[in-house]
């Protein structure tokens, strides 16, 4: 005859145990009772194994190596998560997206994104958060910790992660490789944006004009057109601009610095963007077609000028006698007319 196992049933949430003692223990997590306190820091826990568990992050014991890589953890349960690394082991799938996790508590928090639960609140800005590690990440932009420095050139950011990724200009590392064309990224994101260069994705609208792009930074620096708001200024003569690449490459004009050069004629340039334009001089590329003539052009702001010759559109207009131009340059070459300037001097009189 088959002895049948007793169980005792918690009377709170019916979670069943194999003994008595086993049901005592874990209703101090109900009754919130926690005997057991750890000497040197105060904490308290319903448990002596998680107090000793506890004691190691004091202690700085790791008696729990991995077989594998050698990898040693203060934590049975860390060692478990840990060997999911090797095994590829992803037990916890939420049942929305079938998105899998190797931890419970990941799949807690992702579950938050279909839920749109933000449980963690700031206590000075009160914005909201899903995660209490972006939370503890976000109080740093009150308070302006950088913990985490890089040995190399002593730049602090907020995030570990931002450090490591940081790392890699000096390293050169690029882990991320794009599956389509080869190209190797530094970071994650980066990627990731980059592969909707591949699947013509872009996520991110303007709401006022309805204009898509690939990337959140993008459409934030487009609402500047929008709002006017220059938020960048430049200290040398006080011109404001909407992104702060602008404001970079306008210090150029103060420096007189032309890091860009043509490796085939010589020619320097201050915008990287410049540069490849002019480099369709030489490999006589224009991938800029009218779609109402077919002429071609090497970059987009001829081709802006030339559609101008089909909707007689001439924004460019002289304030000292109304006449109006399509291209900037030209009415800077009409003024001259006012002004008497003579700009170009003959070389031989």
């Amino acid at each position: 005859m088959e002895l049948k196992e007793k169980s005792y049933n918690c009377e709170v949430c019916s979670k069943a145990f194999t003994t008595s003692g086993s049901l005592r223990r874990h209703l101090r997590i109900h009754r919130n009772e926690k005997p057991y306190v750890c000497d040197v820091c105060g904490n308290a826990f319903s448990q002596n194994d998680t107090l000793k568990a506890h004691l190691r992050t004091h202690t700085k014991e790791k008696p729990y190596a991995c077989d594998v890589c050698g990898n040693a953890f203060s934590k049975n349960g860390i060692l478990k998560v840990h060997l999911r690394t090797h095994t590829k082991e992803k037990p916890y799938s939420c049942e929305v997206c079938g998105k899998a996790f190797r931890e419970k508590g990941n799949l807690k928090s992702h579950l938050r994104i279909h839920t749109k639960e933000k449980p963690y609140v700031c206590d000075v800005c009160g914005n909201a958060f899903s995660k209490n590690g972006i939370l503890k990440v976000h109080l740093r932009t009150h308070t302006k910790e950088k913990p985490y420095s890089c040995e190399v050139c002593g730049k602090a950011f907020r995030e570990k992660g931002n450090l490591n990724s940081h790392l890699r200009i000096h390293t050169k590392e690029k882990p991320y490789v794009c599956d389509v064309c080869g190209n190797a990224f530094s970071k994650n994101g980066i990627l990731k944006v980059h592969l909707r260069t591949h699947t013509e994705e872009k996520p991110y609208s303007c709401e006022v004009c309805g204009k898509a792009f690939r990337e959140n930074g993008n459409l934030k620096s487009h609402l500047r057109i929008h709002t006017k708001e220059k938020p960048y200024a430049c200290d040398v003569c006080g011109n404001a601009f909407s992104k702060n690449g602008i404001l970079k490459v306008h210090l150029r004009t103060h420096t007189g610095e032309k890091p860009y050069s043509c490796e085939v004629c010589g020619k320097a340039f201050r915008d990287k963007g410049n540069l490849k334009s002019h480099l369709r001089i030489h490999t006589k590329e224009k991938p800029y077609v009218c779609d109402v003539c077919g002429n071609a052009f090497s970059n987009s702001g001829n081709l802006k000028v030339h559609l101008r010759t089909h909707t007689e559109e001439k924004p460019y207009s002289c304030e000292v006698c109304g006449k109006a131009f399509r291209d900037k340059g030209n009415l800077r070459s009409h003024l001259r007319i006012h002004t008497k300037e003579k700009h170009y001097d003959c070389e031989v009189c």
